[in-house]
């Protein structure tokens, strides 16, 4: 074959430009059109950095092959490159002001016609799923990758630059408790007990601390096996980072540095010094720990201006230690009763008891309370509320999580729905002080807020030690996370490094010290050898990816990707596989109809 053993591409077909205007290239790509002009044929040619557009003679025998072209014929051609004729020039085109005249042409690899047109947004996402190889090759898919290599290397280059070590952790591990569930792979080896895919590599890092890393990274694979949305797979990357000897500002430090580095590299931004909020703040103002600062409206405390006000609703739900808060609207067009009940399903679905209005008409006040709540007092919850003197407020009382909830997934929707939000800008904060803990109503115990090796505030580990139920509630954790337009970039904490502590962690937890030893016992003997203070930050890899792209779906950033249901439409995965398979591992599936015959 002349070309690829003799013939070497020469340049890519996005660096084709008036600069090599007279040269002769080797060009390799794709056929992404063609345009028979009788006596001429006109291609544009596409690899991964661009398109030109070449121009064959099927008179020439170097040509001779120029009918056969379809679209997605891999082909390969040297040519001189010349100037288009004057009014021919595309200017949305990098390559727009010159084209090749092709001298020779091969065709590598022929196509079938495909499913679909490369690059059409009117393709169901079923289809392009399906065809993933195909919708790999669209500029769109191509752009999201090469961002995704740019952004491992900068996070790669800066922390090599920071004195981390770059430190593999097994894919095959531990089942541990907490969290979502596992992926587990059956050992054929030792049958009867099971590997576990990792969720992180959480317990390993660690251990890598004690076994003197110091300082370690990795672009760890991890696998949650938990109900899918746009921005979750049930495998995905992390950017995940361990340091000896730090406390939490350390932390933060060298991962805002990261930040800065990422978004000056790879968007051109100074993004300045990020603020610290408060856990409880931004619960009680936004009413999500992933609060989306480029949404104007805040959650209001109306509890004092309606205590003892007559409206049994609000007394009730006050004397019983509940809240009553509001979102106000700032929207001067009249909102519809029909709209507003829509906005009631969404309280409810959290838990909400529904939404108690006020709107401004001229000096009066309507509500659906107005013959409970004085004119007066409606004037004052408007003005509290609504300061610029129009819009709507929305109240919502109820024990504090579930107004938080409520009036916290409103206020997205909102914000969305009136376009309130400054999409022109990405807005980041650290959100620090969350509880260690939290009460599981439903189970009847204490669970991890982050997990099991976090350190508590180093005023409050006598409270964890304490056992007490309500001293272990007021508990603060040594986490933070990091988020960017409501969306979590990453978090992380100071860990466990006394194994007495770790102790009082696993007890606070539930567990028996037989249950510890079986699940952590080789990790809390490990802590009795001497481990230095350490904490560490874990990166969603593929969510940061998301953010750079402007993309609200994170399956755009991922080669290939799952669907909501976990599965490879490309490739039929999960897949069944053969008794023989099963045998081997000792497994007997419970549904026969789910084994393979074969």
């Amino acid at each position: 074959m002349a070309f690829i053993s003799e013939k070497k591409r020469s340049h890519s077909c996005g660096a084709v430009d008036s600069q090599l205007e007279g040269q002769t290239v080797v060009l390799m790509g794709w056929v992404n059109s063609r345009r028979d002009h009788g006596g001429l044929v006109f291609v544009d040619l596409r690899d991964r950095e661009g398109l030109v557009q070449i121009v064959l003679d099927p008179g020439k025998a170097g040509t001779a092959v120029a009918k056969k072209l379809r679209n997605e014929f891999v082909i390969a051609i040297e040519g001189k490159v010349r100037p288009r004729p004057e009014g021919m020039v595309n200017p949305k085109m990098k390559s727009g002001a010159i084209e090749v005249e092709v001298a020779l042409c091969q065709i590598l690899s022929e196509a079938e016609t495909p499913p679909y047109v490369i690059d059409d947004p009117k393709v169901s996402e079923a289809v392009r799923l399906k065809y993933r190889y195909l919708d790999l090759r669209s500029h769109r898919l191509q752009e999201c990758l090469k961002l995704r290599h740019k952004v491992t290397k900068v996070v790669r280059d800066f922390l090599s630059d920071q004195g981390f070590w770059e430190v593999e952790t097994p894919i095959l591990y531990k089942s541990t408790p907490e969290g979502a569930r596992d992926y587990l792979v059956p050992s054929r080896v030792n049958q009867g007990t099971f590997y576990a895919l990792p969720q992180s590599p959480q317990t390993l890092k660690q251990l890598l601390m004690i076994g003197g890393t110091d300082r370690y990274f990795q672009i760890a694979r991890c696998f949650r096996d938990e109900d899918l949305r746009a921005d979750r797979q049930p495998e995905f990357s992390q950017i995940d980072i361990e340091m000896s000897f730090v406390d939490e500002d350390d932390v933060r430090a060298i991962n805002e540095s990261l930040l800065k580095t990422i978004w000056k590299e790879i968007k051109g931004q100074d993004i300045g010094t990020l603020p610290i909020l408060d856990y409880q703040e931004v619960m009680n103002q936004y009413g999500s720990d992933k609060p989306d600062l480029r949404n104007p409206m805040k959650i209001t405390e109306v509890s004092d201006l309606v205590e003892n006000s007559g409206f049994k609703v609000f007394d009730t739900c006050l004397a019983s230690g509940g809240v009553v808060r509001a979102l106000g609207l700032p929207v001067k067009d009249v909102v519809s009763r029909s709209q507003i009940d829509k906005w009631m399903k969404v309280v409810k679905d959290h838990g909400g008891a529904g939404i108690v209005w006020i709107k401004k008409e001229g000096d009066e006040y309507q509500s659906p309370v107005n013959k409970f709540l004085s004119q007066e007092l409606l004037a004052k919850i408007y003005e509290r509320v609504c300061p610029e003197g129009y819009g709507t407020v929305l109240m919502v009382s109820d024990k504090a999580p579930v107004v938080s909830r409520s009036l916290g997934s409103l206020r997205d929707i909102l914000g969305k729905q009136f376009n309130l939000i400054d999409t022109s800008k990405d807005v980041f904060c650290w959100v620090v002080n969350f509880p260690l803990l939290d009460y599981d109503e439903q189970e009847k115990r204490w669970v991890a807020c982050h997990h099991p090796f976090t350190m508590a505030k180093d005023s409050d580990v006598a409270a964890l030690k304490s056992g007490d139920a309500g001293e272990i509630a007021k508990v603060k954790a040594k986490a933070y996370d990091l988020v960017c337009n409501g969306h979590e970039l990453g978090g992380g904490s100071i860990r466990i490094h006394d194994n007495h502590i770790q102790s009082a962690m696993f007890k606070a937890l539930g567990f028996s010290e037989e249950e510890a030893k079986h699940k952590f016992g080789f990790f809390v003997e490990a802590l009795t050898y001497g481990t230095p203070p350490h904490g560490g930050f874990a990166w969603g890899l593929d969510r940061l990816v998301m953010i750079l792209a402007g993309t609200d779906a994170i399956r755009d950033v991922i080669a290939f990707p799952k669907t909501a249901k976990a599965q490879c439409l490309m490739s039929e995965t999960p897949s069944e596989v053969d008794r023989h398979q099963l045998q081997e591992l000792g497994i007997k599936l419970s549904k026969p109809s789910m084994t393979s015959q074969t």
